[in-house]
């Protein structure tokens, strides 16, 4: 019997790792041929670790004044892959400590993106006015 619960546990515990492990995937984007002319990243490459409901289909950067100071902005473009409504939370880190991110669609009634469609959105750095060294793209679902 204990022997039984304890392949039952082992069993319900590999499913959910293995099932978390699907939920994200890490990836890297190369955008040394981003349509700005601009690389996003030093190194030319940015870490993407995407919710399987999402495909990143856009990411450009480029710098722009933003509150009267020259910064970097990151446009990002997301495609819902899933078979259901999703909004997403997107989240971009600097190696230099410096964050942004936000949620996608920013606003709608309801703030959704349907299954096939794109949403995009421009996160400013203020006062970045370089490149990143690397970068780490996170999309997650707002369920997740």
């Amino acid at each position: 019997m204990k022997l039984q619960r304890s392949m039952l546990m082992l069993t319900l515990l590999a499913c959910t790792w293995i099932l978390s492990g699907c939920a994200t995937g890490g990836a890297t984007v190369d955008t040394s041929a981003s349509t700005s002319g601009l690389s996003c990243s030093e190194a030319g490459r940015i870490d993407v670790q995407m919710a399987a409901e999402a495909e990143v289909v856009g990411l450009n950067c480029f710098f722009k004044d933003y509150k009267g100071v020259k910064s970097l902005h990151f446009d990002v473009k997301v495609k819902n892959v899933s078979s259901t409504d999703q909004r997403y939370r997107v989240n971009l880190f600097l190696d230099n400590g410096k964050a942004v991110g936000g949620l996608l669609p920013r606003k709608g009634k309801p703030p959704i993106v349907k299954p096939g469609e794109e949403a995009s959105f421009s996160y400013p750095l203020q006062g970045m006015a370089e490149r990143a060294g690397n970068v780490t793209l996170v999309v997650k679902t707002v369920s997740q």
